[in-house]
């Protein structure tokens, strides 16, 4: 008999049936993977690790095997809206009774072991994929790479999109340190493809190390823009006069071009030709990343809760909104770099609007307002009864031909989307 009948109500028991919110390691999770499936299947995998723009290469890669005409598993975290996003079969959503019953198999199957809520849905994921008889799998790394529930899974192509300061209380607080922990998903004579140019040592030597394939943007392959589009170039092969990466921001070219690179390496495999790439470029979607909602006030979301991201923020904000005034709804987890990205958008925004959110990792209003302060910002509005309260307020004093952004944290963007744009 299952344990519960509702998603709602598994997700809640998860939640709170593990000691530990986060508990890196695969002992646990590997082993109640082979109670599941003594023999993995061999089904062709993808794994993207990185601090930014996991998400944007997942997004591409489906589209462009989706293009193809391949029978796509995608697994991706955190969810915006709903938990189902976390699981998508040919780029619809698992439905909940298709994913109870994969909680009940893998409830069944864990005996006494504990798990977390990730690790959950993790198994989860690769149940359904498997049971679906996709034909290939991309696998989001949630937290690290090397003891993340997604490594018990030996990819055929690992990529490492970036690698910057966050997540310090698991993965150290120096990139050397969170180098190593990212590289852990490669394998040896594997491609291992980093679209980063600038990435720590331990991250190369780690590979070496593993004797891994390694194809480094800049080195083994790249990108060219032109008046036409960009080029893509890799051992003696080019791409040219690709269209524009439907997701937006110049960092898109870097994640397209890794992208591209892992599709040329698994091109034995799984063969995808040249109108399939163009047309994935060109239909990849992805909420929450420089999303921008028209209106006589634009509102612009961007789920970036990290100085790198912001940069990139500031980035696109340059290039699309240059000398328009921006109202900002802010709210960080506690654990990030909150006085970091306070220092990079400063100058940027001209009135701040702190939402509470209910969520316990999420920083205070009041710690955030200390920051704001500290930093010489005076423009501060606070004191608002939940996030839905700061963004009517943002967007009631904003003036035409102003941006209301909304940013800093998945969860800040989850709650704006839930309430005022579902589409």
């Amino acid at each position: 008999m299952a344990r519960f009948a509702a998603l709602q109500d598994w997700l809640l028991w998860q939640e709170q049936s593990h000691p530990r919110q986060i508990d890196l390691g695969l002992e646990r999770v590997a082993g109640v993977y082979a109670s599941l499936r003594p023999a993995q299947p061999d089904i062709p995998t993808i794994t993207v690790a990185g601090t930014n723009g996991k998400g944007s290469c997942v997004a591409f890669l489906q589209a462009i095997y989706l293009a193809q005409g391949y029978k796509v598993g995608a697994y991706t975290s955190p969810h915006i809206l709903r938990y189902n996003e976390r699981i998508r079969i040919d780029g619809r959503e698992a439905g909940d009774a298709e994913i109870c019953e994969a909680f009940e198999r893998i409830d069944a199957a864990r005996g006494d072991t504990s798990l977390s809520y990730f690790e959950f849905g993790t198994l989860a994921a690769l149940e359904i994929f498997d049971r679906e008889r996709v034909d290939v799998r991309i696998l989001e790394v949630g937290l690290g790479g090397r003891l993340d529930a997604v490594n018990i899974v030996d990819p055929d192509a690992a990529l490492v999109t970036t690698i910057a300061i966050d997540h310090v209380d698991w993965l150290g607080d120096t990139l050397e340190a969170i180098g190593r922990e990212k590289a852990g998903i490669f394998r040896a004579d594997t491609p291992a493809i980093i679209g980063d140019a600038n990435v720590p040592d331990s991250l190369l030597k780690v590979a070496q190390e593993k004797q891994a394939r390694i194809a480094q943007i800049g080195r083994a392959f790249g990108y060219l823009k032109t008046a036409a589009g960009w080029d893509w170039w890799t051992d003696n092969q080019t791409l040219a006069g690709l269209p524009l990466p439907a997701l937006q921001g110049e960092h898109q070219f870097r994640n397209a071009a890794a992208v591209l690179q892992a599709v040329h390496s698994l091109q034995a495999r799984l063969p995808v030709d040249a109108a399939a790439m163009v047309s994935g470029l060109q239909t990849a979607r992805l909420e929450g990343r420089f999303q921008l909602i028209q209106g006589e006030v634009p509102v612009l979301l961007d789920v970036g809760h990290n100085p790198q991201a912001v940069s990139t923020l500031l980035e696109h904000l340059s290039a699309h909104f240059a000398g328009v005034a921006v109202r900002a709804v802010f709210a960080m987890m506690k654990d990030k770099d909150i006085a970091g990205v306070v220092a990079m958008m400063r100058d940027r925004i001209v009135e701040w609007y702190l939402a509470p959110l209910r969520n316990p990792r999420a920083a205070s209003v009041e710690s955030i307002a200390s920051l704001l302060n500290e930093a010489g910002i005076g423009a501060v509005n606070r004191g608002f009864a939940d996030a839905s309260a700061a963004f009517v307020a943002a967007r009631q004093a904003a003036k035409p031909g102003e941006l209301v952004l909304i940013f800093g944290s998945f969860f800040l963007v989850s709650e704006y989307l839930s309430q005022f744009d579902q589409r």
